[in-house]
């Protein structure tokens, strides 16, 4: 996919704010328990498939629903998306609500099916 110019400068600003983990960091931090796992998708795209275990809140509602979902500030949350673009403007929006221990997985969904891991 080809994105705009704009998008690309806000991805790259959230970037800079953000910290990002790697497939295998999410796996291992699945494996271990104790992280929440967030696919920030569209509907349509978690209903064709989302890894093992995470749970779905949209970006477009992710700020209005992450309280209810997660209220625990100091959680940790690993945001995912289809390559890591959305999750990590996500990702810096939950810091700016106090969120302390969010990060974005770089890659997103396309990089985990990539590495064969599980995924329903």
């Amino acid at each position: 996919m080809q994105h705009s110019p704009g998008f690309l400068k806000i991805v790259d600003e959230a970037k800079a704010n953000v910290r990002e983990v790697t497939c295998a960091e999410t796996a291992a931090k699945m494996q271990v328990g104790g992280v929440h796992v967030v696919d920030t998708r569209e509907d349509r795209e978690w209903a064709l498939g989302h890894i093992a275990g995470a749970v779905h809140i949209g970006k477009g509602v992710i700020e209005r629903d992450i309280e209810a979902t997660i209220p625990d500030k100091s959680a940790e949350i690993i945001l995912y998306c289809g390559g890591g673009f959305r999750s990590a403007i996500a990702a810096e929006s939950l810091q700016q609500m106090g969120y302390k221990n969010v990060v974005s997985m770089d890659g997103g969904f396309r990089a985990w099916k990539e590495k064969g891991l599980p995924v329903e």
